[in-house]
């Protein structure tokens, strides 16, 4: 069954297929009121969402289909100690497709491997974020005409920035794609991220905003998550770090698009919005129209299967030490490492850790 878990499971071609889709159902919605009819989205979010989960069930409100799920864990079987396996399989029964949030990085990889319909990642712990860099990719062709040649700064949370990390591994498919990291040094971009997706790519890191502002053809601003801190101290030590003002915007390119995830706390002076290269506001209606472009896709193309499992898969012979990975509360899961061989390490495959046990490679 194929599913969406990281941008990566889509080819550009697919990509571009999405893209092209979903401009036909902005300009006309009409020919799309009843194409999912008798379908039912499931929705379930463990974690708390406004945009993501609301734009899902308004694409497939959209589309004539029907919504069911909830938006608390804490009203779901899981406050009783249902695993995400369980929970997929009975949701399965009850939905055409399922729509997924959870805490935990790999959570959707796990439903995905139980589930018996297609399951789309809508945002793994800090892991990976693939329908927001669908409303990110649709905003930067609408403004932009396409990907190639452009210089895009990413400027916040990189590290444990979901969207950051499935932006960029979309974006370094494409030509000429330069890359600005603007960040602290406690939340610089994942090695791993700059190894795997940016091997390609040019990139430059920096702590200054103010000095590579005027370069930019794309400023995606981040929020440093609160969430994703264990100490509330660095927190609060690094929630200021950049503000977006007029003052900033003097510097960039009259053409730069701001694009940020949202919600947005105050990295971006609301004072921006009126600024005709503000377009976070449109790159949320983008989703919606990107993620009823996505559930068509998958409903007509239910039974297509995944690419065949990778053969240097390594199971149950290193264990994962990140706290966050689900293998830590997922019930008889299979522990199992991705084996780069080039590079002589092993990586999670539901949340992309590094071992730092030894094993043959």
């Amino acid at each position: 069954m194929r599913s969406l878990i990281d941008i990566t499971d889509f080819s550009t071609a697919e990509l571009d297929a999405l893209i092209k889709s979903a401009c036909d159902i902005s300009k006309h919605p009409k020919r799309y009121a009843k194409k999912c009819r008798g379908k039912t989205l499931a929705t379930l979010f463990f974690e708390p969402s406004t945009r993501t989960r609301l734009s899902f069930e308004a694409a497939m409100l959209e589309l004539g289909g029907n919504v069911l799920g909830f938006s608390d864990a804490d009203s779901s079987s899981a406050a009783k100690g249902e695993s995400i396996s369980d929970t997929a399989k009975v949701v399965s029964c009850y939905a055409d497709i399922i729509a997924m949030r959870h805490f935990k990085e790999g959570a959707a990889y796990v439903a995905a491997n139980a589930a018996t319909v297609p399951i789309i990642n809508a945002g793994d712990g800090g892991h990976c974020h693939p329908t927001q860099t669908l409303a990110d990719l649709l905003t930067i062709y609408r403004h932009k005409g396409g990907f190639d040649n452009l210089t895009v700064g990413f400027c916040g949370d990189l590290k444990y920035g979901r969207t950051v990390h499935s932006a960029i591994a979309a974006l370094s498919r494409y030509k000429n794609v330069k890359v600005v990291l603007i960040s602290p040094e406690e939340l610089k971009l994942p090695d791993y991220i700059k190894t795997e997706n940016m091997a390609n790519m040019q990139y430059t890191e920096t702590t200054s905003l103010s000095s590579v502002i005027g370069s930019l053809d794309i400023l995606y601003m981040t929020r440093i998550q609160r969430e994703r801190f264990d100490d509330a101290s660095v927190y609060e030590r690094l929630k200021d770090s950049y503000i977006l003002t007029p003052k900033k915007l003097e510097k960039a390119k009259a053409d730069m698009c701001i694009l940020h995830p949202l919600p947005r706390v105050n990295e971006i002076s609301v004072a921006v919005d009126d600024d005709p290269r503000a377009c976070y506001f449109e790159q949320a209606l983008n989703g919606k129209y990107m993620r009823m472009a996505l559930i068509l896709k998958f409903l007509k193309h239910k039974k297509e299967k995944e690419n065949s499992e990778e053969s240097n898969l390594i199971k149950n012979k290193i264990f994962c030490q990140n706290p966050k990975c689900v293998t830590q509360t997922e019930q008889e899961i299979e522990h199992i490492f991705k084996a780069d061989k080039t590079q002589g390490i092993c990586r999670c495959i539901y949340c992309d850790t590094q071992s730092q046990q030894k094993e043959e490679l």
